[in-house]
């Protein structure tokens, strides 16, 4: 039967939630229709169907996303992807993702695209590119901090959530500006975000709220009381802070918490409480990729955020899924300011849309890029300029999935 595509209807968000939850091999569960429902944009959402039956599609959040230099600009968040078990290696993937990509160019919407992935190898062939990464971090309670580190007089303290919800929304968007990588965040983002039912813990505890004048924690427990005490991990869902003080006074309460014995967290790649520590050694580090971005538009996308260093170059983009990418670009930098336009010159650096992507919030080195042959450097000297104009003040760091 003749697959067919299209954007969906409002009353359509019960059977894209099971679409979905099928595809994750997930449980539906018809209470937490109403929590989607603030998510659910459905004119940009788009399903494919096998006559009558959906079997796959994938959705668009508008929100915005902080660049380097330049705060937050609108970006196309793309979220609950999936195919249903049955119905894969059809294409479906690849016309969901055309109606995104394509639309959002053909109707000028957002030049940049990001999400997160359920696997590492998807998206790369429909030119994303790895923007970001997430530390798994793991410090063993009481560990000591150097001399030195200031923590201040102020108390922290734990708070019911009715109390601490609205301190969080303003310490967040008072922050987010400076922050790579953050998202704005709507109420019913929050409540997603937070959401707190029983199904939602994975045998944690429910969350604690922490706050200081300045800054804001979110954790969980999980409890474990062998026989020579208590060794229970506390699992942190958020720390936000407006000053280095602060950071360190709301790791300093988390570590120093009776009846654990680690707090791990999904944290910045570039978290700076190793640092903080005695022994830096006591942190345990890994990392794993977090945000994907796809440049939509050459042209629209590189002026959204500032560079630290002016640069004059033709790129010569790949970019066989967006064909209207392809060719040459001359990037020009002056003042931190991008202009793009295209150009008939020679090149300087041949670059693949996913290297673009991927160096766009200032994570990833073209440098690096190059030696995984996503970049080619054809005018000596214009490789390095161009990764030192890409790179941002601080890692990328996207502190929600989506």
């Amino acid at each position: 039967m003749t697959l067919t595509l299209r954007t969906l209807a409002h009353d359509e968000l019960r059977p894209f939630q099971r679409l979905v939850d099928s595809a994750f091999l997930q449980d539906s569960r018809e209470e937490l229709l109403e929590r989607w429902r603030g998510l659910f944009e459905p004119e940009r959402h788009h399903a494919v169907f096998d006559g009558d039956e959906m079997i796959g599609g994938g959705g668009i959040q508008t929100r915005a996303i902080t660049v380097p230099g330049n705060g937050p600009q609108p970006v196309a968040a793309v979220t609950s992807v999936g195919v249903k078990p049955g119905h894969r290696r059809r294409g479906v993937l690849t016309r969901v993702m055309t109606a995104q990509l394509h639309g959002l160019h053909e109707e000028s919407r957002e030049a940049l695209a990001v999400l997160w992935s359920s696997e590492a190898g998807i998206y790369g062939r429909y030119g994303y590119g790895m923007a970001a990464e997430f530390t798994r971090l793991s410090v063993p309670r009481g560990a000591a901090f150097r001399a030195g580190v200031v923590t201040g007089d102020e108390r922290v303290r734990e708070v019911p959530v009715d109390e601490a919800m609205p301190v969080m929304q303003a310490l967040y968007e008072r922050a987010r500006p400076g922050r790579t990588g953050w998202l704005s965040r709507t109420d019913a983002h929050w409540a997603h975000q937070f959401a707190d039912e029983e199904h939602d813990r994975d045998g944690l505890t429910a969350y604690r709220y922490v706050l200081h004048s300045r800054g804001y924690a979110v954790y969980r427990v999980k409890h474990d009381w062998p026989d020579r005490g208590p060794r229970g991990e506390l699992h942190v869902r958020e720390l936000v802070a407006e000053t280095d003080e602060a950071y360190a006074a709301l790791y300093r309460y988390l570590l120093d918490l009776d009846h654990i014995g680690e707090v791990k967290f999904f944290t910045a790649s570039d978290d700076p409480v190793v640092h903080l520590l005695e022994d830096s050694r006591s942190a345990l580090r890994s990392r794993c990729d977090s945000l994907w971005a796809r440049v939509v538009d050459v042209d629209r996308a590189l002026p959204l955020r500032r560079y630290p260093s002016d640069v004059d170059a033709v790129l010569d983009v790949h970019d066989a899924f967006c064909p209207w990418n392809e060719g040459r670009w001359r990037l020009t930098v002056e003042g931190g300011e991008a202009s793009v336009r295209r150009v008939a010159d020679e090149p300087d650096v041949a670059v693949d849309v996913r290297a673009l992507g991927a160096a766009f919030l200032g994570g990833a080195r073209l440098t690096a890029l190059a030696r995984g042959q996503q970049v080619r450097e054809f005018t000596p000297g214009a490789l390095n300029r161009l990764s030192h104009a890409f790179l941002g003040d601080r890692e990328p760091h996207c502190p929600e999935v989506f």
